[in-house]
């Protein structure tokens, strides 16, 4: 769930193609439910402030954008070049018109433009990762993860910030 001034926008997973928008202050509904055709299995949500778009992780392969103002305007970002890779979004955060992806299956950061959709960098983990659940990327222009898999024991949980990290771009 995300809020976007006084709307609350929550996407429920399992098979839902709808976006629930509720009032802040009181948490009733409010009547209008985006419909997004094609989503279906919706992980996470948020919404970058300075375009009022809404981005959502489907875990088929894709990433949509939609218009927190004019609903009907909805857009699917594929954010793999291949359909045979198995990246799948799993959760989003979004810094000053970046969108962080992260995907558990294969461990690592993406970061798209959302101007103009472009990759912009893959951050690689270190090699002990194991599972990525989510990060964020600081106003310093580092990252921190919480995963599992650490230099000392593969099923330990733990919260890294990376300041030394591979990019690559394509």
């Amino acid at each position: 769930m995300i809020q976007l001034h006084n709307v609350l926008y929550v996407v429920c997973d399992e098979y839902s193609s709808i976006i629930k928008t509720f009032t802040v202050d009181t948490l009733s509904p409010l009547g209008q439910d985006i419909y997004v055709e094609g989503m279906t299995v919706p992980r996470d949500i948020v919404v970058c402030r300075d375009d009022r778009q809404l981005y959502i992780a489907d875990w088929n392969y894709c990433i949509w954008r939609v218009s927190a103002d004019d609903h009907s305007d909805q857009e699917k970002w594929l954010p793999t070049e291949s359909t045979t890779d198995t990246f799948h979004a799993n959760t989003l955060s979004v810094t000053s018109r970046r969108l962080l992806v992260t995907s558990v299956r294969l461990p690592s950061l993406r970061e798209y433009s959302t101007t103009d959709r472009q990759l912009l960098r893959v951050v690689q983990l270190p090699g002990y990762v194991e599972l990525l659940f989510h990060g964020v990327e600081t106003t310093r222009g580092t990252f921190v993860i919480s995963h599992r898999g650490t230099s000392q024991d593969e099923w330990q949980y733990a919260v890294s910030e990376l300041i030394r990290f591979c990019i690559s771009t394509n």
